[in-house]
């Protein structure tokens, strides 16, 4: 039996980074035990949590005595410890399409904030609709579907060959675009996504959060 792997994710179950890592976590099948953290009494800047989260935030990720935070690195981290063939790849095997796909990552997480702070995950999972796009927020959106468009065609339903943990992340961006003007080809790649039995089951958990 491996060392054991615990997940820290917010109690909510909103958080697209945590979402991403419990995504790459059950698409490899490693068994893993989920811990809520409740962001909103402050509980990611309290002990034990801040011993085991180096930046204080979700996700993090502790593989027998080893703690790791921010999502893609704590994924590429996954990627080698348990490497294809043996569990399943999160990341294209080519080097030019691996560096893409961190690429997509990189960027969807350092770019766009207007766009996040508009377009909220509770837009994402609650299908709440916001007030309409400011100027900065409709430049985000717009930029986001230009690169999109450039790489899923129409009828794609992954970036590359085979499904790759970027499709994830870059499927719950476009979802924030749900109630507004979004392609038809990107619409049905992002909701293509929605249907893989590792997201049905964090959409579970974001569903329970809720009741």
């Amino acid at each position: 039996m491996g060392a054991p792997i615990t997940l820290y994710v917010d109690s909510q179950f909103l958080s697209p980074y945590a979402m991403s890592v419990y995504v790459a976590l059950t698409e490899k099948q490693l068994p893993f035990e989920v811990r809520p953290i409740d962001l909103s009494a402050g509980e990611q800047r309290m002990q034990p949590y801040q011993c085991r989260a180096l930046t204080a935030r979700v996700p993090a990720l502790t593989h027998d005595d080893f703690n790791l935070t921010e999502s893609s690195v704590i994924e590429e981290y996954l990627e080698e410890v348990f490497p294809a063939p043996k569990h399943a790849a999160l990341y294209p095997q080519g080097i030019r399409e691996r560096a893409r796909a961190r690429q997509l990552q990189a960027w969807l997480r350092s770019d766009l904030g207007a766009l996040r702070q508009e377009r909220p995950t509770e837009t994402v999972f609650y299908g709440q609709a916001g007030q309409p796009l400011s100027d900065a927020a409709h430049a985000a959106s717009a930029k986001l579907i230009q690169v999109a468009s450039y790489l899923v065609g129409v009828g794609q339903t992954t970036l590359f060959d085979d499904w790759c943990i970027a499709d994830l992340d870059l499927a719950v961006t476009l979802k924030r675009l749900a109630l507004d003007d979004l392609p038809d080809p990107l619409r049905a790649y992002a909701d293509a996504q929605w249907q893989r039995p590792s997201v049905q089951k964090w959409l579970e958990h974001n569903a329970a959060a809720r009741d």
